[in-house]
Order: C-alpha cells, then sequence, then structure tokens
C-alpha cells in the first residue's frame, strides 16, 4: 500500500521521531536496563542512579545525533505555561577541549531557580533553591527551530523543603491515589490480574486563528488574548456555515504542517475541523495516561502558536476572544483502565463486567455531585468567565449527562423496579447475582452537559481552552478516589459482593441523582431547576475558589496525599493574584485604548463631518445628515471619556485593596462590570465612525480574513 511521505519519510516513520520512547529505549537500551525502567514505570521499582547513568548516556547519544547541543528539564508551573532551562550538553577536559557528557544525576534531578514561580506563601521571594525530577512515564522528546534542536525531559518540579510548586506532582499524586482505591474494588470483585489502574485522558483544543497583520495591530489581542472592543460585523456566526466546513487553504496548510511538528514528538493528533465561529478550529487527539496527555496537551498549544506563526497567522487561546460569537474549550474526555486493558466505564457484556461498570459510572455520579464545587474551581479563570453559561458551553452549573437508556437503568435499581422501560429493549430482571446487559451508544451526545457520559468515558465540557488540563484531571481523580474508598470499604466486608454492588448503586444514585440531567443546559428552565434541586451555579472565578481552602476540601487532598494544606493555600492565594492580575492588565489596557486611540478617532472624526456640514452650507447644500452624525459622534465620545474616567477611578481603588479575596472581588463585581459600560461606548463609536479612521482592525478583518 503506497504511503503518504513528507520530506521522504512515511507517516510511521515520521511519527515518534524526536520522541525518546519506549520503543526507542526498547531499541538502544540493554535489555536488563529496559526491564528496570518499565519496574519504575510501572511503579514497582525505584529508579537507582545506576540505571540512570545507562538511560542519560544512551538518551545523549539519541539526541546528539538528532543534532541536539542543548537539554532542559522542561516543567509545569502554577503559571499554568511550561518552563524550561537549557544547559549544554558540553564538559571542559584538562587540555582546554570539550566532550559531552550528560549523567544520570542530571538526568533525574535539576535545579532551576524557584523564587520567580508563583508559590503563594510557600516561599520567601529571596529563597530560590527548587528542584526538577524526571518523570519517567512520559517520554522526552526533541524540540527543533530555527535556532537549534533541544532535548527536553519531562519532569516535576519541587520547592527545597518538599512542596508541590507545580501541576504534575499533584497530578501524578492524584493517579496513585486514584489506582489504589480503584484496585480496592478491583480485588474485592476477584480480579486478580490487574496491577494499577489507569487514568486516561483526550483533551478537544480549540482554538481561533488570525492573520498576523491584524493581531500586530490589536494591543488587546497582543496583551491580553482577547478583544477588548469590537462590534460585530452584519454576519456572524449565525448562517453555522463555518462548522464542518471545507478547510480553506492556506488554514489547511498550516494544519498539515501542525500534524507534522505533533507526531514526531509523539502527540497522537487524530482530529482536525472547523468550529462554529468563524475562523475557529478543533484539534483532538487519541487517548493517553493523564499524565502524558498533561505533557502533549501543553505541547499542542505551543506548537499551535509556533506553526500559526510560520504560515503569517496567530493563534489565540482565550476561552472568549471576540464577542458575540462561541468562545473556545477544551473538552476532556476522562476514562479508567487498568494495566491490563480493562475500560472499567465500559459497559460489559456479561453481569460481572455490568456490576463493575455500574459500580465505577455510579462512583463517578456520587463524586461529580458531592465534589461539585472542587470540579468548578477547576475550571475557573478570568477568561473562562467570559464562557461557560453562554449559549456554546455548559451553564456554570455542574451536572451529569447520562442519557435516557442508562439514566432509567439508575433510576429502576434506585427504585427496585425491573428493567422494563421503552429505552432498554426487553424485559430485564434484575436480580440479586445477576445485573441487565446495558446498551451502547443508545442515547444522543449532549453538548450542553458540562460532565457527559458518552459511552465508555466522562467528557468534562467546562475546562478553557487557555488551561493546562493537569488541575482539572488531578481534582476530578482525588474525588473519584474518595467516594471508591468509601464503596471498596463496604465491599472488602461484603460476604455476598453481588448483593453488597446492588445496594452501594442504589444507595448511592438515590442519594446524588439529583445530578443526573439529559436535559437543554442552556435554558432558563434548567437554571430554575437545578436552584430547586440544591445545585450550586456559581458564575465567577473569585466566587468558584473558596472551596479549596475549606475544610472538606482540605481533609480530602491530605487523606489521599495529594496537597497539604499549605499546598492549598498557596493555590488558592496564586488563582486569585491571577485573577486580580489579568483584569487589572485588561482593564489598564482598556483605559489606555480608550483615551489614547479611540477618543481621539472619534472626536477627530466628528470634527472632521462638522466642517464637512459647515462647507456644505456655505455652498447652500444640506448639511443636517452629517451635523446629526457628528452630533452623535460626539456625544457618544464624551461618554465614552466619561465612562472610561470612571473606569480609571474603580481600577485605582480596586489596586489599592489589600486582601486578596476582597480585592478579587472588586475586580469582578466593580472593575469587570465597568468595562462592559466602557466597551458599549466604544463599540457603538465604532459603528459610525468611518472605517478608515478607525484606529484598529475591525472584526470583519479579523474573523474573516485569511
Amino acid at each position: 500500500m503506497p504511503e503518504t511521505t513528507f520530506n521522504g519519510n512515511s507517516v510511521p516513520e515520521l511519527f515518534g521521531s524526536n520522541c525518546f520512547s519506549n520503543a526507542v529505549m526498547r531499541e538502544r537500551l540493554p535489555k536488563n536496563i529496559y526491564k528496570e525502567i518499565l519496574a519504575v514505570q510501572a511503579g514497582e521499582k525505584e529508579l537507582t542512579l545506576e540505571v540512570a547513568d545507562v538511560v542519560a548516556a544512551v538518551m545523549r547519544d539519541w539526541a546528539l545525533e538528532k543534532g541536539a547541543t542543548h537539554y532542559t528539564h522542561w516543567f509545569h508551573p502554577l503559571t499554568g505555561l511550561t518552563a524550561e532551562k537549557h544547559d549544554s550538553f558540553i564538559a571542559p577536559t584538562s587540555d582546554g577541549k570539550v566532550l559531552m557528557e550528560f549523567s544520570g544525576k542530571e538526568l533525574i534531578k535539576g535545579e532551576p531557580d524557584a523564587s520567580s514561580f508563583p508559590s503563594g506563601g510557600l516561599r520567601a521571594t529571596f529563597e530560590a533553591r527548587g528542584y526538577t525530577a524526571w518523570d519517567v512515564t512520559s517520554p522526552a522528546f526533541l524540540k527543533q527551530d530555527p535556532t537549534g534542536t533541544t532535548l527536553c525531559i519531562p519532569t516535576a518540579f519541587i520547592g527545597y523543603y518538599g512542596h508541590a510548586l507545580d501541576k504534575k506532582v499533584p497530578l501524578l499524586r492524584s493517579m496513585d491515589a486514584l489506582s489504589k482505591q480503584a484496585m480496592r474494588i478491583l480485588r474485592a470483585l476477584g480480579n486478580t490480574t490487574s496491577k494499577r489502574v489507569l487514568t486516561t485522558v483526550g483533551p478537544e483544543q480549540e482554538y481561533f486563528l488570525v492573520d498576523k497583520k491584524y493581531f500586530d495591530e490589536r494591543p488587546d489581542l497582543l496583551l491580553t488574548g482577547r478583544t477588548l472592543f469590537g462590534s460585530m460585523p452584519a454576519k456572524g456566526q449565525e448562517m453555522e456555515d463555518h462548522y464542518f466546513g471545507a478547510i480553506k487553504e492556506r488554514v489547511a496548510a498550516f494544519m498539515r504542517e501542525l500534524n507534522i511538528e505533533l507526531w514526531k514528538v509523539g502527540v497522537l493528533a487524530k482530529t482536525q475541523h472547523n468550529e462554529v465561529a468563524p475562523n475557529q478550529f478543533e484539534i483532538a487527539p487519541i487517548f493517553s495516561t493523564t499524565n502524558v496527555a498533561v505533557d502533549a496537551n501543553q505541547l499542542v498549544m505551543e506548537t499551535i502558536k509556533k506553526v500559526a506563526r510560520r504560515h503569517g497567522m496567530e493563534a489565540l487561546l482565550h476561552e472568549k476572544p471576540f464577542a458575540g460569537v462561541n468562545g473556545s474549550g477544551k473538552h476532556n474526555n476522562w476514562s479508567l483502565g487498568t494495566d491490563d486493558g480493562i475500560n472499567l466505564l465500559d459497559p460489559g457484556e456479561n453481569p460481572e463486567s455490568n456490576a463493575r461498570f455500574l459500580l465505577f459510572a455510579a462512583a463517578v455520579i456520587e463524586a461529580v455531585d458531592r465534589y461539585a464545587l472542587l470540579l468548578r474551581s477547576s475550571a475557573a479563570t478570568a477568561g473562562n468567565d467570559h464562557r461557560l453559561g453562554a449559549n456554546e458551553a455548559p451553564p456554570a452549573i455542574i451536572s451529569i449527562y447520562l442519557g435516557n437508556a442508562l439514566t432509567e437503568i439508575f433510576e429502576n435499581i434506585a427504585e427496585g423496579k425491573p428493567l422494563t422501560g421503552s429505552s432498554v429493549k426487553g424485559k430485564i430482571t434484575l436480580g440479586v447475582t445477576s445485573l441487565p446487559a446495558l446498551p451502547r451508544d443508545v442515547s444522543d451526545r449532549n453538548r450542553t452537559s458540562p460532565f457527559a457520559f458518552t459511552g465508555n468515558k466522562f467528557e468534562f465540557r467546562m475546562v478553557g481552552s487557555s488551561q493546562s488540563i493537569a488541575t482539572p484531571n488531578t481534582y476530578l481523580n482525588v474525588a473519584v478516589a474518595q467516594v471508591l474508598s468509601e464503596f471498596a470499604d463496604k465491599l472488602e466486608k461484603a460476604s455476598d459482593k453481588h448483593a453488597a454492588i446492588q445496594e452501594l448503586v442504589k444507595e448511592s444514585y438515590s442519594k446524588h441523582r439529583r445530578v443526573v440531567f439529559n436535559g437543554n443546559g442552556y435554558s432558563e428552565e434548567w437554571v430554575r431547576e437545578a436552584e430547586r434541586r440544591g445545585l450550586p451555579n456559581v458564575r465567577a472565578t473569585v466566587d468558584a475558589l473558596p472551596v479549596l481552602v475549606q475544610k472538606e476540601t482540605v481533609d480530602l487532598f491530605e487523606r489521599h496525599k495529594v496537597l497539604s494544606k499549605e499546598e492549598l493555600e498557596s493555590r488558592y492565594h496564586i488563582y486569585l493574584e491571577r485573577y486580580s492580575k489579568q483584569i487589572n492588565i485588561e482593564a489598564g489596557l482598556m483605559v489606555e485604548m480608550s483615551k489614547r486611540a479611540i477618543f481621539p478617532a472619534a472626536t477627530s472624526y466628528a470634527a472632521e463631518l462638522a466642517r464637512d456640514a459647515a462647507s456644505l452650507a456655505a455652498l447652500g447644500a444640506v448639511s443636517a445628515p452629517q451635523e446629526k452624525r457628528a452630533k452623535r459622534i460626539a456625544e457618544l465620545a464624551s461618554e465614552l471619556y466619561d465612562e472610561t474616567e470612571k473606569l480609571e477611578k474603580i481600577l485605582a481603588e480596586a489596586q489599592d485593596i489589600s486582601d486578596p479575596f476582597a480585592q478579587a472581588k472588586a475586580y469582578r463585581e466593580k472593575v469587570f462590570v465597568q468595562m462592559a459600560n466602557v466597551r458599549s461606548k466604544a463599540d457603538a463609536l465604532e459603528k459610525l465612525v468611518a472605517k478608515s479612521a478607525w484606529p484598529y482592525p475591525s472584526y470583519e478583518e479579523l474573523l474573516f480574513k485569511l
């Protein structure tokens, strides 16, 4: 079969060519060393320096063959981005020359300066020591650009006293916690072969592309990632002609190169298409183990931006870069499976596998209900506040979509009824020692649900497009681990496991069925119904974050050894500060753009119209339209100036607040609100001022010209 080639290489040859994967290690490492690494990856052994030295030497040679001159410990600080400090492989010799060296010690441990990374009070500014530790389960890879090639080693990042200063350490801890509790369940059910339970994720990534020449003329896009001003053109997305439409040649060329770059580093990019909004697109990978998926998604975001610039475009990852059209999310498809290939969220063909599925599904339902505020906080950012609850994203209310058939099964179990409803074909008796065969894919998908069951996984749709998926998956893992631990406590004591499962599912679903909703999450009726059910509706980041420091949350994370009280408090303060800083930057830039560009442009154009009107009047021609338009523009410009002055005053007041929570509240409830007032005046002016006189590229240019 002929294969498509890229620079002479087929896709199978290209895939992973810049990734130090297990396949590369199997080929290059001595068999005994490779076996040791597999045991370390499986959590069965600790990595020794002797083994690390051998791996480091082989990794160095592989990287040097590919043209690398430097290596870096690549990690995920609490900025939400990635970080890297490059060190060369060179080491001096006594004769004044150099060798290319890389030791096991250098592979295992790095020491970047930790003083300038967010720590939320865990570190004093003058305390600089921090450590990076190799994540053996996530493959190293090469970054290549015109300046050279760098070996990137995925690592965790901790402080001098062992505190987690990154997003990967708690993620790895949460994966271990969930595996431990899930394995208790499996052992209680008689599984003696599986050794671990792994969480897997496939994050769909949405983004916008805009022409770079227009991007460069928009300081708001440059500094905040979203448009602070901009009136909608006559056409937006209402024709729905962009969704899954034919991909433009320029974008297709970008996507082709994006795929090549991702495939080379082993990222399983699979699906790409036009999204709903103009110039909005999506890329989706194949599932991988969660920590690997987190690394891959950070690479996806970075590579999207890098490749877009090569094609004269800029990629926007902000959740709502354009008011009036759909924003971007990152649908987090999450599942559970064993190391020997059993998907624990996949309905089975026999009573035993169905019993297992219903138990794990019930655990997820209970976890989402009990820890709804925690999950909401995992998707809480200033950018996502613009998106959640809008007509293209899930509401800020946490609920679960199961579909009619699966909901009916759970409802009948809760009520002790036989399964005879229309959603399940045939009459199925729910006995004590057997559970029904379950339907597959008999329900529609629900894009309005923030947490939807989609056949063999749950899709957490709240996550924002610019976010690291590490935090949402950490919180989800811990929540499910807690419920599984309580289930395991009961199962391990039960003599009749099937009867115990039936009772556990019945009891759990009966208490937490309120979180299940299969209808339209966008409707006002659902908002009222959710309130009646007692489900929280937290619309703003500042209101979502306090759950991190509540006693129940601290107890939960400490019980499973994922985050300590101090680490949770640090994150609470970091996220509050980040929220305030983001709004502060946006408001400050809005004042600057209004006063220095929009107001002068509008008043100048009004004066020009007034002069034209005077000239027409002097000639005896009709001047009323020009006079009327000039007057209206002048009035709006004056109102814009007044609203901008108010924003500047409110902003200064917010900046003076010392308490982090009170300050964030002020930014949300005062600064953010006033920003909308300023924008409304400017956007009204844009519709009246001649295009040639307006200082910034329009939505029409940004959304429709590529």
